[in-house]
């Protein structure tokens, strides 16, 4: 989760909950989480993400988690709540790592490419893997975006090649929520009827009680579904975000 969204809650967002999903079982069917064992959480947030993978990886494994939005009073209160082996820093680790995890970060940085070269260079081991998302397409670029202070959307084609030009192998990549493409253009159709100079600020607080949670998951597993199937196929299928798991050469 982003900082700029984070609210003290116990309960995640259904599409926080599928995207770790999805994302963990990208890793397992590559057998990555029987291989990992030093992983960077670039973009970290609250760590929730780092904290649901560390209980998939080996007990030995290690999560350094980066963010340059952290202060020292927002370490000390996540900390709190997060095991030993997982570290907070707002000053990215000097050391390689078997997995670098960037999701939903690199629309945050203004010079994409020169951000992702030097991650890639300085924080990826040899034979080392990169998992990324991004939100994709920019005719869907909102509201929300700019309040989250993104810069940018990303076509398929355009993230393939931020990716390469990083000196990294796209080994496996696709879209990520389809059915969520349509509520956005919704959404977006309505942002534009209805111009206002007001601030938007959203929230990913999950209010809503167990029988509609159940629902939403369960209509985001058959999505996750769809995505995994397409991606094995090698169909290009429109989504909402993008992904990719790359390796950079040994």
């Amino acid at each position: 989760m982003d900082l700029r969204e984070h609210r003290s809650t116990a309960q995640r967002h259904p599409w926080e909950v599928a995207r770790f999903q999805f994302l963990a079982q990208v890793l397992r069917r590559r057998g990555l989480l029987s291989q990992v064992h030093s992983v960077l959480d670039a973009g970290s947030g609250d760590a929730w993400f780092a904290n649901c993978l560390l209980g998939l990886l080996d007990p030995t494994s290690r999560i350094d988690c980066w963010d340059t939005e952290y202060t020292a009073d927002s370490i000390g209160e996540l900390s709190a709540d997060l095991p030993h082996n997982i570290t907070l820093s707002a000053t990215r680790p000097t050391t390689e790592h078997d997995l670098v995890l960037l999701l939903d970060v690199l629309e945050h940085v203004d010079d994409d490419r020169a951000f992702l070269a030097s991650l890639v260079a300085e924080s990826v081991k040899p034979g080392g893997w990169v998992l990324f998302t991004v939100p994709a397409w920019q005719p869907l670029f909102s509201r929300h975006d700019q309040w989250l202070q993104h810069f940018r959307r990303y076509a398929p084609a355009q993230a393939n090649a931020v990716l390469r030009g990083a000196g990294l192998n796209v080994v496996q990549s696709g879209g990520l929520f389809h059915s969520l493409l349509a509520p956005r253009i919704l959404t977006l159709g309505l942002e534009r009827m209805r111009p206002t100079t007001q601030p938007h600020k959203p929230t990913i607080a999950w209010t809503h009680g167990p029988l509609v949670t159940r629902a939403v998951q369960a209509a985001l597993d058959v999505d996750n579904a769809v995505s995994h199937a397409a991606a094995r196929a090698g169909l290009p299928l429109p989504g909402l975000s993008f992904w990719a798991l790359c390796q950079r050469p040994a």
